[in-house]
């Protein structure tokens, strides 16, 4: 009895903090989907969370997608080839960096891999101002690979895949492979990713909702707002209101549907990434 009421306790207090944590990252979401069935004026008389006596969700988002010719489904489209280009690009170069940090001896591999340290430590809004100047001194400021060419680079994304390299892909299967002859291409390609595959499912989604969230770097970088992210769509919508109050509504349903993504993202690559813990577990 004595051991298991601290053992009882202990799990009352660990779901207990779990459950409040879940409701500071859930009630937001939950109100934001509330918010979004309703008229502006159920908004400012009831802004509880519970959906108003008449449901307006699809008429929010009809009204959303008809704005100024459907300019958001292009931001929308934008997002979604940022990050999804970004996400893609950058966890192929920062696996392939960093496995080759972690399975290659050459020299100044310490020196480059505290240099991608100290990247991680950069915050990216300092980025963004040199990267302004760099791209205009090419003329590539308000195009597509502005937001695009930053997005591929992931310090973090190295990091990560340098220390899974160093754990999950043991030096013998390598060498057996070397000795069928397989090249050091083929042999990364074709047996390094598949022991990796957690880490680049988590490099992905990390790099995912980074540039999916990121708002400073094309806020600098562009001034087409047919090549606007999202994000900053609705920042300039948001900015408008006190002109426009019918924006309101706009912006609220315009910020549920932009979550759509980032949960269908999780939910579609978690088995990856639970099949490929599970089988790290076994062996």
């Amino acid at each position: 009895m004595s051991t298991q009421a601290p053992h009882r306790t202990s799990t009352i207090g660990a779901t207990l903090f779990l459950a409040i944590f879940a409701a500071y990252f859930l009630v937001p979401i939950w109100w934001l989907l509330m918010a979004a069935t309703k008229t502006r004026s159920d908004l400012i008389n009831s802004p509880g969370l519970w959906v108003a006596d008449s449901v307006r969700l699809f008429g929010n988002i009809s009204d959303l997608l008809e704005r100024d010719g459907g300019v958001y489904a292009r931001w929308m489209f934008n997002s979604l080839l940022y990050a999804g280009a970004g996400a893609a690009f950058g966890t192929l170069f920062a696996t392939m960096a960093g496995y080759a940090l972690a399975k290659y001896a050459f020299t100044g591999r310490d020196i480059t891999f505290n240099t991608v340290l100290a990247g991680v430590l950069v915050p990216a809004t300092a980025l963004a101002l040199p990267l302004f100047l760099m791209f205009s001194r090419v003329g590539a400021v308000d195009t597509y690979w502005s937001v695009l060419l930053p997005s591929m680079v992931s310090p973090f994304g190295v990091y990560l895949a340098r220390i899974y390299a160093a754990a999950s892909v043991p030096e013998e299967i390598l060498e057996a492979a070397r000795l069928d002859g397989s090249s050091e291409v083929r042999t990364f390609f074709t047996v390094s990713t598949r022991l990796m595959a957690p880490a680049l499912v988590t490099i992905f989604l990390f790099q995912f909702v980074a540039v999916w969230n990121n708002f400073f770097l094309p806020l600098v970088m562009l001034q087409d707002q047919d090549l606007y992210p999202v994000t900053l769509g609705l920042y300039i919508w948001n900015s408008q209101i006190t002109q426009d109050p019918t924006l309101q509504m706009l912006v609220i349903t315009g910020a549920l549907l932009s979550i759509l993504p980032l949960i269908l993202a999780f939910i579609g690559l978690q088995r990856y990434w639970r099949s490929g813990l599970a089988a790290g577990a076994v062996k």
